[in-house]
């Protein structure tokens, strides 16, 4: 028997692993698939979108862990605040501006949603190449650019929350709906941030050169959604306009919860927009309890992932037979972490305020879509979903915006938040208070118990 030469077993150990490699995705692969078609999701279509929303997210990680990479820890802190709010200023005020046309654009498109939703893939396909360039070779081609990826972002957030409706399957909610597919969100932003990270250490245009195929893949997942998406047999367009009690939804009688749900939920939306920016110059400025920046973004991004984690796993099975009830439990919750936060800063605290917003956003929105699917009639929901996401995703800009530009510190800046909470809870309050008696009751016969 002849000796077996070094190349030769490192071959074999080469193909055995790369074996073993496949195999461990295909299994991975089948086993995704049956969690994500499970309940009648395969035949409704609804497993489809939740792949293509795992997949949306995971891009977006990606984008985001470049960008964070290459606008913020790259520089000096004064340097990168400076860069911060040059980005702020030129993808998010524009956004501000376009928001409110967004939805009504989108409407025009409802007989094409998935083209639309298509769409959006390939723009930021084409947004994350340019940006791979552009931060490569230090280009301000690299605003517009993420500038275009952040619009095409938020368009797909939106047209994905009206395509929800048209692949529930049969005797299931939107509440549990948008729970798995927030639950798939959550699982692949973290895998795709996890990869996104490992890239950049190659270099800071590698993650966006991954997202750039992650896109693509999206793209072909959405052109393969069920036609149905396309249908708009009985749907009937409505609009979103502010009035002195806050958001309603003209053309249609939705009643006093929608207002004030949405409201709610635009404040908590604020709030996570506010935290995220205002913290992540904090930490890095003023490192809380000695921690590395490092350190302490990690603990407060895992915070947040394991509220929004528990808020969509609670949301999922609960018997949604009072969603008012549970929007204000959960405004209250995150308005005592902000105070606290205030009056006690330090790690524990900034960790709980940040768990409690992923919380809130999370639980808060499932509570939303219960209160629009019992009240919004059929024929206009798919509809209200988009314009109400368009608001929520308006409101996050804002608070983004107020984070970046409020001094850095700690107390002052969440003692502001704090108060800011406190009025949108007695708001919360006085609307659900005034709500007829008999409403929980017929949220229990509506919505009942989400399939697990």
């Amino acid at each position: 028997m002849g000796t077996v030469s070094r190349p030769e077993r490192l071959a074999g150990l080469g193909r055995g692993a790369a074996r073993a490699t496949r195999s461990g995705a295909m299994h991975t692969a089948r086993r995704v698939r049956r969690a994500t078609h499970a309940h009648g999701a395969g035949e409704s279509g609804l497993g489809r979108l939740i792949e293509l929303h795992g997949v949306n997210t995971a891009g977006d990680a990606m984008v985001a862990v470049a960008l964070a990479n290459t606008l913020f820890f790259s520089v000096p802190t004064g340097e990168a605040r400076g860069r911060v709010a040059l980005y702020l200023l030129i993808t998010m005020a524009p956004f501000a501006v376009m928001a409110p046309v967004v939805g009504p654009l989108l409407d025009r498109f409802r007989h094409g949603r998935r083209y639309a939703i298509a769409a959006t893939m390939l723009a930021r396909g084409f947004a994350t190449w340019v940006l791979a360039g552009a931060i490569a070779g230090n280009d301000l081609s690299l605003y517009p650019a993420a500038f275009a990826c952040l619009v095409a972002s938020k368009a797909y957030g939106v047209t994905r929350s009206a395509t929800v409706p048209r692949l529930l399957p049969q005797g299931y909610t939107l509440v549990a709906a948008n729970a798995r597919i927030s639950l798939a969100g959550i699982l692949s932003g973290a895998v795709g941030a996890g990869l996104a990270g490992l890239l950049a250490i190659a270099g800071p245009a590698w993650p966006l050169r991954l997202s750039f195929v992650v896109f693509l893949v999206g793209m072909v997942l959405a052109l393969r959604l069920p036609p149905k998406v396309d249908s708009t047999a009985g749907e009937t367009p409505t609009t979103l306009s502010l009035d002195d009690t806050g958001p309603i939804i003209r053309k249609t009688s939705v009643g006093p919860a929608v207002v004030a749900a949405l409201r709610a939920n635009g404040g908590v939306r604020a709030f996570s927009g506010f935290l995220t920016m205002f913290l992540a110059f904090l930490l890095r400025e003023h490192p809380v309890g000695d921690l590395d920046d490092t350190v302490a973004f990690g603990l407060v991004a895992g915070a947040a992932a394991v509220g929004s984690f528990t808020g969509t796993t609670v949301g999922s099975r609960l018997r949604t037979r009072a969603p008012e009830l549970v929007i204000v439990v959960v405004l209250t919750i995150l308005t005592v972490a902000a105070a606290a936060g205030a009056l006690f800063y330090g790690v524990v605290s900034v960790v709980a305020v940040a768990l409690a917003a992923g919380l809130a956003q999370s639980l808060g929105k499932l509570s939303l879509d219960a209160v629009v699917q019992r009240d919004v009639p059929e024929a206009v929901r798919t509809s209200a979903f988009a314009r109400s996401e368009t608001l929520l995703q308006l409101s996050w800009v804002v608070g983004g915006g107020v984070g970046i530009v409020l001094p850095l510190n700690g107390a002052l800046g969440l003692g502001l938040a704090a108060l800011g909470l406190v009025v949108m809870l007695v708001l919360t309050v006085r609307a659900v208070r005034a709500l007829p008696p008999t409403r929980s009751t017929r949220s229990a016969r509506t919505t009942g118990p989400a399939p697990s």
